[in-house]
């Protein structure tokens, strides 16, 4: 019969192997233009949340959210590609198309 784990001791557990993982992980380097264009987009995103504070409309929370996760997820590998940053920092400034009704 195996022994079972206590709650305590899965999550120590989990703990240790996420520290070990860290340890082995090789550190990330990147060359000056990389920072540089990291640097950038940081600061339009920042811009763009501090400039959309005011503004009202359905569409701005999740403009809003889809800016904060972006600075969030900063440092993970899969960044987006220029059009789609482009889009994410005017998504707060444009109404979205209002849907039409073609009833007659």
């Amino acid at each position: 019969m195996a022994n079972k784990l206590t709650p305590l001791q899965e999550s120590e557990a989990r703990r240790k192997a996420a520290e070990e993982a860290k340890k082995t992980k090789a550190p990330v380097t990147r060359t000056d233009a990389e920072k540089a264009v990291r640097k950038e987009r940081v600061e339009k995103a920042k811009d763009a949340l501090t400039r959309s504070v005011g503004i009202k409309g359905d569409h701005v929370p999740a403009a809003r959210a889809a800016l904060k996760d972006f600075l969030r997820r900063l440092n993970e590998p899969k960044q987006p590609d220029d059009a789609r940053f482009e889009s994410l920092i005017e998504a707060p400034f444009k109404s979205p198309p209002k849907k039409r009704n073609d009833r007659f």
